[in-house]
């Protein structure tokens, strides 16, 4: 099966993506991997990409198809894949078609703002070991201090108000299009995202065996 996880920045698409590549046992194929894995392998379109990105410029959207085609044609690819974070926008999906590639479900995980919010905002980090907390769900024992090695807990700065707010605006205005992109197509599903992993992940599952 080929899928694509689409989903507000803090809608934990990235585990449920994790969880289904486990259980149908295909790859989970991420667009900046694949730029990397290209890069490293020198190959024609990795080429291009290196080219644009050494004079500081985006990637074109015909050029990370290309990589993106490139890599669904490897071997472990044949019984399916999942891209996460690709496409995001509707040029990108439209290029994708244009490249013959068919997707048989899109799963939106659907959190609301507020919540996506709250989540991303309350996280902390330990800057010496990576143990990550949360204000709410997650607290250290000691306010504002790692329990693995006792050192002060940051915000990062992907998880300050602004920045959270600057990431939810522009989905909102370039990714959230492709919800309706695919229910025309008849391929979207939409997963109520509040719960547990677990509770998810079991909406996800019955969203694609649907």
């Amino acid at each position: 099966m080929n899928i694509i996880f689409l989903g507000a920045p803090g809608a934990g698409k990235g585990t449920q993506a994790e969880k289904v590549a486990d259980t149908y046992q295909i790859p989970t194929v991420s667009t900046g991997n694949m730029i990397r894995e290209a890069l490293a392998n020198g190959t024609e379109m990795g080429l291009k990409a290196k080219s644009f990105i050494e004079s500081g410029k985006l990637v074109p959207d015909e050029v990370v198809i290309g990589i993106i085609q490139e890599r669904l044609a490897k071997d472990d690819c044949k019984n399916g894949f999942i891209l996460d974070g690709f496409p995001r926008t509707i040029p990108q999906a439209e290029a994708l078609d244009r490249m013959g590639v068919i997707i048989d479900k899109v799963v939106d995980i659907e959190v609301p703002d507020e919540a996506i919010m709250e989540r991303m905002i309350g996280r902390r980090v330990c800057p010496k070991c990576g143990a990550s907390y949360h204000i709410v769900t997650k607290k250290p024992a000691t306010d504002g201090i790692c329990d693995r090695c006792g050192a002060e807990l940051v915000q990062r700065k992907d998880d300050a108000p602004e920045t959270v707010s600057d990431r939810l605006n522009v989905y909102h205005e370039q990714t959230e299009p492709l919800k309706n992109y695919y229910s025309n197509a008849g391929k979207l599903a939409e997963v109520d995202g509040i719960g547990s992993v677990t509770e998810i992940t079991e909406r996800v599952m019955k969203a694609l065996e649907a």
